[in-house]
């Protein structure tokens, strides 16, 4: 968790901070993230970084909270599964990201850094099973579908056309 001693810092070398943060989490995978290239960009001691975070995972999940904050609209859906909500949310978050200054760093952690963060998945795996069937396929299939528009650009609409598809079908068979 950052440390209030950054909390504190003023804003604009908070700021700098972050802005450093970003550059290098848009740039390399948390594996290959290095603190000296993250000191040399904010213009800080080394010293200093542990002292605003324990480590560099630490300031990657500062850094990815802010983002998703800003990015992520409501997911939460209603108690009822409704496909139209989750293809709806799945778009935006896709459009707010690619028009977003986080673009980079959410494909890498979409395609490199999520698996890197243990705990994460944990507690991602823990909330995926207090579901029920129809939202859990739901929310694996939204994960699923945004590697594929990340990884694969030039076939955004028809893994999207697909996505819908399935959202429609585990619709259909939740009525049976």
């Amino acid at each position: 968790m950052v440390k209030q001693t950054f909390l504190n810092l003023p804003d604009e070398k908070k700021k700098r901070i972050t802005a450093a943060l970003l550059h290098e989490f848009s740039n390399h995978a948390l594996i290959d993230a290095q603190v000296a290239r993250i000191v040399k960009d904010a213009n800080i001691a080394r010293g200093a970084f542990y002292k605003y975070f324990d480590n560099l995972t630490d300031a990657y999940t500062y850094l990815y909270r802010i983002a998703i904050q800003e990015i992520h609209m409501n997911m939460h859906p209603s108690e009822k599964f409704d496909p139209a909500f989750f293809y709806d949310r799945v778009c935006e978050f896709i459009s707010e990201t690619q028009h977003s200054k986080y673009e980079a760093m959410m494909k890498l952690h979409m395609l490199r850094n999520e698996a890197a963060l243990p705990s994460a998945m944990k507690t991602n795996s823990e909330q995926l099973l207090k579901m029920s069937p129809e939202m859990w396929s739901a929310m694996v299939l939204s994960h699923e579908v945004i590697n594929s528009v990340f990884v694969d650009p030039e076939n955004r609409e028809k893994n999207l056309k697909r996505f819908k598809e399935s959202l429609y079908l585990i619709d259909r068979g939740s009525k049976r």
